[in-house]
């Protein structure tokens, strides 16, 4: 009975009541997809680089290390030398390693050496591997695979030529050994996109004529003659380490970490990345907690429309009391009515939230590399949606608790 009344009362005030819906369910919506967004972000910067047991350079910090040979932030202390990258390459509890050179750019996009093992090694995204979306690997000594954001920002297609530039914000060009972008990778969302990659090799041939960071006067050598040179490199900035076993992964960074040869510094990019997660995490909960305060906005809303419509409805109030309603079942039915439009507003939030990532998934993942998964509601959703309902019922207790105060006498007089 006290539910089929506060239907009907609810619906008579259906414009009212539909705007305090619609407001509790946009809160609920940004709420929860701020949430969603922020599990994904994570797992996504979780994702940059996975199946890849260490990340070795010169010893630093880890999250440092952690920027420069993953996220192309900042640069390294130090080079890696040749030798000593061998020799961790040539112990027996390496499955694999692929070389990392860095110092270079390209128009504000960095420049990276590597060798093929790169391509086959490097995984993201729980195991993805890395794609070539038009064109070939690079074969040549000046081939280069540019990420997807290059191509996209510079309008860049494959065979049109590269001049690199020395060092990270440098004028200077290594304009006698222009390359040719040989492929274009797909999307992956990671710092890839953003990256020109180029061979181990080629990062040492266009460093012939140079010589403590500066181009030797007068000195050109032709590429013909480069192509015969022994181009090894003489050191490298990092490597990615795969491990032969999981259970040999801490004997191995203890190894590099006490090599006698020169202080060198090898992490575990999960560790490291939770490291930088801590680090960058703080505004994550400064969001979170401004979608609250929108939710708790929509219900202290709800409350103020409750209190304002009691005046217009004390004769209504009055009639109730009038046919024998007891004050305890005013108070029910004004409580039972907020929990209602929160409930309402809530599952409709709900809703609004899971339309949205049908229509914005795709976008986010080909525009931001973001990919937030639709899944079946969460449990946390599930308290989220019954906090907000109790939630209604507690902000209407108030306005509730003053109807039930209202006498018989003071609902049937008209006041003038």
């Amino acid at each position: 009975m006290i539910l089929r009344l506060a239907l009907a009362s609810l619906l008579a005030r259906a414009l009212t009541v539909g705007m305090t819906i619609l407001a509790i369910a946009l809160s609920v919506a940004l709420f929860l997809g701020v949430e969603k967004v922020r599990t994904g972000a994570k797992a996504s910067f979780a994702d940059t680089i996975s199946g890849t047991d260490l990340i070795v350079g010169a010893r630093s910090g880890s999250v440092q290390l952690l920027l420069y040979s993953v996220f192309r932030i900042g640069n390294a202390t130090n080079n890696v030398t040749w030798q000593s990258y061998q020799d961790i390459a040539a112990r027996g509890d390496v499955e694999w390693i692929v070389p990392i050179s860095l110092g270079d750019s390209h128009r504000q996009f960095r420049v990276m050496g590597t060798t093929q093992g790169f391509f086959e090694h490097y995984k993201y995204r729980q195991g993805r591997s890395l794609e070539i979306a038009d064109g070939l690997v690079m074969e040549d000594l000046f081939d280069a695979v540019i990420g997807a954001d290059v191509a996209a920002t510079l309008n860049y297609g494959v065979d049109d030529p590269i001049v690199v530039a020395h060092g990270i914000a440098s004028f200077t060009e290594h304009e006698d050994q222009p390359f040719r972008v040989a492929g274009i990778l797909a999307k992956t969302g990671t710092p890839v996109d953003r990256t020109v990659i180029v061979s181990m090799e080629a990062i040492e041939a266009i460093h012939v004529d140079w010589q403590s960071g500066a181009k030797i006067p007068g000195q050109s050598t032709p590429v013909e003659v480069i192509r015969q040179m022994d181009l090894t490199p003489k050191a490298v900035t990092a490597a990615l380490v795969g491990v032969e076993s999981p259970l040999q992964t801490f004997a191995l960074q203890r190894a590099i970490n006490e090599y006698p040869e020169e202080p060198l510094l090898a992490v575990l990019p999960g560790v490291a990345l939770q490291e930088l997660w801590g680090i960058v995490g703080i505004a994550e909960t400064a969001l979170l907690a401004v979608s609250a305060m929108v939710v708790v906005t929509a219900l202290i809303g709800m409350m103020a429309t409750i209190f304002s419509s009691l005046n217009e409805r004390r004769r209504e109030m009055a009639i109730f009391r009038a046919m024998g309603a007891r004050p305890g079942t005013i108070l029910g039915l004004l409580i039972l009515e907020a929990m209602l439009t929160a409930a309402i507003g809530a599952l409709l939030g709900l809703a609004l939230l899971y339309a949205g990532l049908v229509i914005a998934q795709p976008i986010l993942d080909s525009a931001y590399g973001l990919w937030i998964p639709i899944t079946a509601p969460t449990i946390r959703e599930g308290v989220v949606v019954v906090a907000v309902i109790a939630a209604g019922a507690i902000v209407s207790f108030f306005p509730a608790l003053r109807a039930y105060r209202m006498s018989l006498a003071d609902g049937m007089m008209v006041r003038t």
